[in-house]
């Protein structure tokens, strides 16, 4: 008989050659398969684990030794403190695009206000804005059918009313009306990128990350489109790679827009750029 300690102590010893965060990520998948708090884990560390527990354990364990990402085990990713479901069709919502949804909740709350969030995922963005703000109406598109059924689940899942879902490419998926904000986290790792990681690109949809020779195909792509999807006076807000902000700035510039500027995350890195049309 082990105890949930003894367990964990044993886990985070095998997940240590796969992950720098084995105890963490132990405890999580711990956590998850008792259906507990983590702090859970903690205040009952002397518990008795039953052999089936242990057994489905580590079949969890071995997900995690062999590269998969914690989300994907799990199926589920905190973003925005909302609990996303997230699956191997989606991008993993990551901390430092929250820093689209704080700029825009930065703007006045206006209750007519339209925004789109153009190649959600599992909806992460669209979701955090419509839950602060329920009276906006935020439209949400992505080109898989795939992502844009989980973000409809992560929609029902969290019960919020307030978006509508789009399939299909950028603006293209969008009716023929205007928007006051249009946001997007798309792909924008060049295909050649020698920071990308091999386990990244097997375990995380390629088509969520990779934009063409120099990851900026698809950035250019939607500023230039986006400007016929605007409001006179609508904002564009785009995340980017860290060394794209100057490029992604000049773009802005040359396609129009006006008030252009990059705003770091909370690493200190220029991630994302806006621009008024």
């Amino acid at each position: 008989m082990q105890t949930i300690k003894q367990i964990l102590n044993k886990a985070a010893l095998q997940i240590a050659t796969a992950s720098p965060t084995a105890l963490l990520d132990a405890e999580i998948l711990l956590a998850h398969l008792l259906n507990v708090p983590r702090s859970y884990l903690h205040t009952h560390p002397e518990r008795i684990l039953t052999e089936k527990e242990k057994t489905n354990f580590f079949l969890l364990v071995e997900k995690r030794i062999q590269g998969q990402p914690i989300p994907y085990i799990t199926g589920h990713c905190e973003f925005w403190s909302l609990d996303l479901i997230v699956t191997p069709a989606t991008l993993i919502p990551r901390s430092e695009t929250e820093l689209l949804v704080d700029l825009i909740l930065e703007k006045p709350n206006n209750p007519s206000l339209l925004v789109a969030d153009l190649g959600t995922g599992s909806g992460a963005i669209a979701l955090a804005l419509a839950h602060e703000r329920p009276n906006w109406t935020v439209y949400a598109t992505d080109l898989s059918d795939a992502a844009l059924n989980v973000a409809k689940q992560n929609a029902a899942h969290i019960n919020i009313p307030n978006v509508i879902f789009c399939q299909g490419m950028w603006c293209s998926a969008l009716p023929k009306i205007h928007f006051d904000i249009i946001v997007s986290n798309p792909p924008y790792i060049a295909k050649d990128d020698p920071h990308l990681q091999a386990n990244v690109l097997a375990t995380e949809p390629v088509s969520a990350l990779i934009s063409g020779k120099n990851g900026l195909e698809d950035l250019y792509h939607i500023i230039d489109e986006a400007k016929t999807y605007l409001k006179p006076g609508g904002c564009l807000l785009l995340e980017h790679g860290f060394t794209q902000a100057e490029s992604v700035q000049r773009k802005f510039l040359e396609a129009g827009y006006t008030k252009v500027i990059s705003r770091m995350d909370f690493s200190g890195l220029n991630r994302v750029t806006t621009g008024i049309f």
